[in-house]
């Protein structure tokens, strides 16, 4: 079974494998660290790491850098704001994105360069296009790069050129003057004081900075070499980021620049786009405030199609919610399951549906469908005495296969400590029912529900659990 994955250049589901070394090859577009990072951006991220466990899944090993910006105009504007440094004003902001990632069970990557460590090759890469003719010095002392001598400029987002408008390249109205055409976008941004303040580095062109463009370029390129497997971001990264990257790439190096692009969708807050003015601009940091864990944050994240916009509720928090406590439930019924019965349940076909699902561009509405299904069977079949021990270890054994897809299944054991005093009242209650002083029995039941618990009744005997 091969896995595919819609590409946003062909259009197509195209397969995904590495294409010239044992390893594939990912880059995935990071955060801006001038703030900490929203449920949007997590969504994003989110999606990224299901797409790096399935290519595991898969049997390939994954080579993957994201970009962290700590250069940019908004970081520049803050450091200045508060006297400082630029990176004393991004340092705690990236060390909460790292607290995120944690959270949100997203695995670690091989490579998390930072713009600041990497201007030397963007120096080098500017140079190469310039020798090249497909960048020029403008008179106020910015470096552009000149779309109309790439001619296959437009091919990711399918834009006709003569159709771009002003601000196409995406930098700021300060940085549109004095260009060739409208849509060139800067690729050293000459020093400005009144912008810049003291923040700047020295280059052949002048004092100045690098473009948000050419970081990534640069720094993809550096770690994974002038082609790379699969590069992902956000939709609204498309046009003009990522449309920039294959240009300036491609025309410095001479080689392809990206086999594979992948963008997932925006997600929405109760179907309006999130914005501090309407009240609806989440952190991650807010949501754990509320009550709600990192596990339910990213199975609702990642429990929409990552080529669908998600409308964020905290309905669909609460769902979450409950459907990985179904989850956890069984786990710990099947983990008590001692019986043994012949085999019944259809764990083969479950499997065989998850990957498939998997396999067919992340279709985790399909997948998680498979999985609950098979939920509800395990459930029945307890139910009716017909589950047995075999069978119940094959089943933990399968979710936690599935998890290290999914990496938000609550199946492990927790070994929990219950308070000496309730365990104290479960037997007194236990002696009580079997003398049927149900009075007693009654008021055990009570007080171990008054202090958060409540008494699950097993095939092996009663237990305790926080409510």
């Amino acid at each position: 079974m091969q896995l595919k994955i819609y590409n946003t250049e062909t259009r197509e589901k195209d397969p995904i494998f590495p294409h010239d070394s044992p390893t594939l090859r990912m880059y995935t577009c990071g955060p801006t660290i001038y703030d900490f990072a929203h449920i949007g951006n997590f969504r994003t991220y989110v999606f990224e790491d299901l797409l790096r466990r399935a290519i595991q899944y898969f049997g390939f090993k994954v080579e993957q850098a994201m970009n962290i910006t700590d250069i940019d105009d908004k970081t520049i504007r803050g450091a200045i704001a508060k006297n400082i440094s630029l990176k004393e004003y991004t340092d705690p902001f990236k060390k909460a994105f790292f607290d995120d990632l944690e959270t949100l069970n997203i695995q670690k990557v091989e490579h998390y360069p930072a713009a600041t460590d990497y201007i030397p090759e963007m120096i080098q890469m500017i140079e190469t296009l310039m020798q090249k003719g497909f960048a020029y010095k403008s008179s106020n002392g910015s470096i552009y790069f000149s779309i109309r001598h790439c001619p296959t400029y437009g091919r990711l987002s399918h834009l006709n050129l003569d159709d771009l408008k002003a601000n196409a390249s995406g930098e700021n109205e300060a940085d549109e003057y004095d260009k060739e055409n409208i849509a060139d976008f800067v690729l050293w941004k000459a020093y400005d004081p009144n912008r810049d303040g003291k923040i700047f580095w020295e280059s052949p062109f002048g004092r100045g900075r690098p473009g948000w463009h050419i970081e990534c370029s640069a720094m993809a390129t550096k770690l994974l070499g002038q082609t790379i497997d699969i590069h992902c971001g956000g939709v609204d990264n498309m046009f003009p980021h990522h449309e920039n990257e294959i240009a300036q790439s491609e025309c410095c190096s001479g080689h392809r620049f990206v086999h594979t692009w992948v963008h997932a969708e925006h997600l929405l807050v109760d179907h309006k786009k999130m914005s501090k003015s309407l009240g609806n601009f989440h952190t991650l940091r807010d949501l754990l405030k509320k009550g709600y864990t990192g596990s339910e944050v990213r199975y609702l994240l990642l429990s929409t199609h990552y080529r669908t916009q998600l409308n964020f509720t905290f309905a669909g928090l609460d769902a979450a919610r409950s459907s990985l406590q179904r989850v956890e439930d069984l786990a710990i019924r099947l983990r008590l399951v001692q019986d043994m019965h012949p085999t019944t349940a259809s764990l083969d076909r479950a499997a065989l549906r998850f990957k498939t699902a998997l396999a067919d561009d992340l279709n985790i509405s399909a997948a998680l469908a498979a999985l609950f299904d098979l939920i509800r069977e395990l459930n029945t079949l307890a139910d009716d005495g017909k589950l047995g021990y075999e069978e119940a270890q094959r089943a933990l054994k399968l979710f936690e296969e599935w998890d290290q897809v999914l990496g938000v299944l609550p199946i492990k054991k927790k070994e929990e400590e219950i308070p000496v005093e309730l365990l104290r009242f479960l037997e007194k209650r236990e002696t009580a029912r079997r003398e049927k002083n149900w009075l007693v029995s009654d008021e055990m039941r009570d007080a171990i529900y008054g202090r958060g618990y409540i008494i699950e009744d097993t095939p092996t005997g009663a237990r305790l659990k926080k409510k």
